[in-house]
């Protein structure tokens, strides 16, 4: 038997991060603890070499926060520090290997790099952080909604201007402010949203147009544009006449002896006035890099090469929408959509 411990932040006033334990042989989820914190915590990150040291942004529409908790032994949590991420509604944060925390303020055109206490990552150093502004398309709004560190820079996903901004430190040495330094541009209208790097291949998950798509990064700092290796929509074969998805969230698994090639998971919501009973979605594809890269039906070790070079592993499968329960869940998580979630090992 094996008890992984899942940490789950969401939409909730007051918010809490709840601890959960799913249990592989039973195939139970029971709460562990709820932890207080900001309002709407919705989305959590551990840091890249303390196991003790989260992070969080409350998504508030009005000016959000930045949260740093340590992990309890007994996988509750404790709130260390708070500060302001000087824009509206964050979205997104990360720790970089630099030092700073990252937070994307969704409902403002900018996001900010809050440094951290060389000693301490729990704490918060608010006067030696820098902002970014991103430019604002003419008739267009900016939504940053990611960030992914890739070498010397962040990559930023903005839905909204339909741009993956390029952003780096003004000083060569390493320190210094951020800035934007380069885009990589998207098609109009796509709402770039979710990002993530394997063998120097970019796969950007779009909300808008409901599609997964791989590209080698174009030189930095300010390379604009590369091919796409792939394109294939991740919108549900099955769904509802009129029914509406936006894709989400993206995960590249570790290959494995069974499954040699990485599998790719994109979630689609189901939004819109016509609901699906089954509810969200996800979407399972392969990707195989050899001397080119193709995305195909797997079949252990064996590949069947598709012409769009992408295709899916499996049907879709369905998730309920923004539900998380068990027997002992309490009243104060009832109506609390969950949103950042992560695993976590003690």
């Amino acid at each position: 038997m094996v008890n992984f411990t899942i940490l789950a932040g969401g939409f909730s006033v007051p918010g809490f991060i709840s601890t959960y334990v799913f249990n592989n042989e039973t195939n139970s989820l029971s709460i562990a603890a709820q932890s207080l914190s900001g309002d709407n915590p919705s989305w959590i990150a551990l840091h890249p070499e303390d196991p003790n040291v989260l992070y969080s942004v409350n998504e508030i529409q009005t000016i959000g926060n930045l949260q740093s908790f340590t992990i309890n032994n007994d996988t509750s949590l404790s709130l260390i520090d708070t500060v302001s991420t000087q824009g509206v509604g964050p979205t997104f944060t990360n720790p970089l290997s630099t030092g700073e925390v990252s937070a994307m303020n969704f409902g403002s055109p900018n996001c900010s790099f809050i440094s951290t206490d060389p000693n301490d990552p729990l704490q918060f150093i608010a006067t030696n952080s820098s902002g970014v502004a991103f430019p604002i398309p003419e008739g267009g709004k900016s939504n940053p909604h990611m960030s992914l560190e890739y070498n010397d820079e962040v990559l930023v996903a903005d839905l909204g201007a339909d741009k993956i901004w390029r952003i780096g430190k003004n000083d060569t040495s390493g320190n210094g402010s951020f800035s934007v330094q380069g885009q990589i541009d998207r098609d109009p209208g796509s709402g770039p949203r979710r990002l993530a790097i394997y063998n120097d291949i970019l796969f950007v998950v779009s909300e808008t147009a409901s599609t997964l798509t791989a590209q080698r990064i174009p030189a930095g700092p300010n390379g604009t544009t590369s091919s796409l290796l792939a394109n294939i929509s991740t919108f549900p074969a099955d769904a509802l006449p009129g029914s509406k998805f936006a894709a989400a969230e993206l995960l590249i698994s570790t290959p494995t002896e069974r499954f040699p090639n990485p599998l790719i998971y994109v979630s689609n919501r189901n939004i819109g006035s016509t609901i699906d009973p089954k509810g969200d979605t996800i979407a399972i594809f392969e990707f195989v890099n050899g001397t080119t890269l193709t995305l195909s039906t797997p079949e252990f070790n064996n590949t069947v090469t598709n012409a769009k070079r992408m295709k899916r592993v499996s049907r879709s499968s369905t998730l309920r929408r923004n539900n998380i329960s068990s027997e002992s869940s309490t009243s104060n998580s009832e109506g609390a959509g969950y949103y950042g979630i992560l695993g976590y090992a003690k």
